[in-house]
């Protein structure tokens, strides 16, 4: 069996539009673009700084100029006016990034299909560590700061945001361990004090198919939920081992890289699963009660990474329903993306691959297209995009929008889950709130010349869980 190396299939990007972290790719994706002739310096412009220069950074910030008011070609080929609801004109005003070659491309691709709504010139373009001190410090209060860099470092974002007093978006996942999702509640409690709006990167919660079969489930429509089934399973991210004489932190926090390790992203299976697993805990509005988990690598494996290749989770509820949850990551295999519910009264479809709005109701608990009883109405406008316009719209407004909390307490539910398999335990609620176990405690205070917080070992791997004796909460 030959697995896919990480170098020639990255990780699929959360937006549909951002198929790769390319130049070639943003700039398609952003190419429907058409800018109407507002003055960039009226006083209702909201300012952004971005976080963090990948695909996810720059699908974002279209997406911010979209509710802005800006114009942009659909799939059929024709215009629409998104986030009209928003209103005023949106402008990028600084970035920051570790990596010269990230900024510089983004910062590129952007400026050629944004033109003036992209004024960052170069010395609001800020590299190193500590550049996204500078590129907040750009900004007024109202403006946003867009945290999208990996989730080790979301927390010291977050707060220094806060704490100069700026509305945040933020990108999943959140936090790569209880102690980065504890530094998350207490930055999104400040904010809630400061009345500054906070965006969380689960876009699914606003996707407007998902939260109709909400509503037909909260309205009895299936019954008494018993079962939640969620599955992404695919051909994999093997990673070769780490070549020699390379500066080893920078090479982890290289594109492709970071999911490769728990103290960068929290690893593979949150950074695929947290939106199905937020998906879950939404279903059956509650929080688990406890996490039971198997998971490991197929014989002979090469991957250098911490990973596994398979997971598979059972999160138990208070009222004794349980949701499944499964990843598999390897190739020549079945592969699989969707959410399904199985009710006392019948099943549910409550997404599909790449996180399509495939929301339906069946006749029973046969999952077949025949069967199907019941269809959300067609998205008028995708949860990416949405998400940005209920931000804007809440910072134009003054209206409360704080989606810290929340999405912080799925991440931990994600990461409870990952701790019960890596460490072949079964982990509580309460434990995993009462935990501040952290892979990367100095976090806060990495350059470009510290040590790795994990190193390679002679033959260029790093350590992989054992379930037994890995401690992660």
């Amino acid at each position: 069996m030959t697995p896919v190396n990480v170098t020639s299939k990255p990780l699929a990007s959360r937006r549909e539009f951002l198929k790769t972290t390319s130049q070639l790719a943003a700039a398609s994706a952003l190419a429907g673009v058409a800018l109407p002739h507002v003055h960039a310096a009226e006083d209702n412009t909201i300012r952004l700084a971005l976080i963090g220069c990948g695909g996810r950074g720059n699908g974002a910030v279209a997406n911010a100029m979209s509710a802005g008011g800006l114009v942009v070609g659909d799939d059929a080929g024709t215009k629409r006016a998104l986030g009209t609801g928003a209103g005023g004109p949106v402008k990028l005003v600084a970035m920051a990034d570790i990596r010269q070659d990230r900024l510089t491309q983004s910062y590129t691709t952007l400026r050629q299909t944004l033109g003036e709504w992209i004024d960052v010139p170069r010395e609001r373009q800020f590299l190193g560590f500590d550049g996204y001190r500078h590129a907040i410090d750009c900004l007024r209060p109202g403006d946003v700061a867009m945290l999208t860099t990996h989730a080790a470092f979301r927390a010291p974002h977050l707060e220094y945001a806060v704490q100069k007093g700026v509305n945040v978006f933020m990108e999943k996942d959140f936090a790569a361990d209880p102690g980065g999702i504890k530094r998350i509640l207490r930055a999104g409690e400040a904010a809630e004090k400061k009345n500054l709006k906070i965006a969380a990167g689960l876009m699914c919660r606003h996707s407007s198919a998902r939260q109709a079969l909400i509503q037909q489930i909260r309205d009895g429509a299936m019954g008494e939920v018993q079962l939640i089934r969620a599955y992404r399973m695919d051909s994999g991210y093997f990673m070769p081992p780490f070549p020699r004489g390379q500066n080893e932190l920078l090479w982890q926090l290289s594109p492709g890289r970071p999911y490769q390790f728990l103290w960068s992203s929290g690893g593979v299976f949150i950074e695929l699963m947290i939106h199905q697993i937020d998906e879950c805990f939404w279903i059956k509005d509650a929080w688990p009660v406890s996490a039971h988990g198997v998971g490991g690598r197929f014989a002979g494996s090469m991957d250098a990474s911490q990973n596994l290749d398979s997971y598979s989770i059972e999160y138990t509820f208070a009222d004794g329903t349980k949701a499944l949850v499964t990843g598999r990551y390897l190739p020549n295999c079945q592969d699989d993306f969707a959410t399904f519910v199985h009710g006392t009264k019948c099943a549910a479809k409550f997404s599909g691959n790449i996180h399509a709005p495939t929301c339906w109701l069946y006749q029973d608990q046969r999952i077949e297209s025949g069967t199907i009883a019941w269809r959300a109405p067609r998205e008028a406008i995708n949860p990416w995009q949405a998400e940005w316009d209920v931000l804007l719209s809440a910072i134009r407004n003054d209206q409360p929008h704080n989606e810290a909390r929340r999405a912080a307490l799925s991440n931990l539910g994600a990461i409870m889950g990952r701790a019960a398999v890596h460490s072949g335990k079964i982990i509580t609620w309460e434990e995993a709130l009462a935990s501040d176990f952290t892979f990367c405690p100095n976090v806060d205070e990495l350059t470009a010349n510290s040590p790795a917080p994990v190193q390679a070992d002679a033959q260029g791997r790093y350590p992989a869980p054992i379930p037994g004796k890995t401690v992660e909460i």
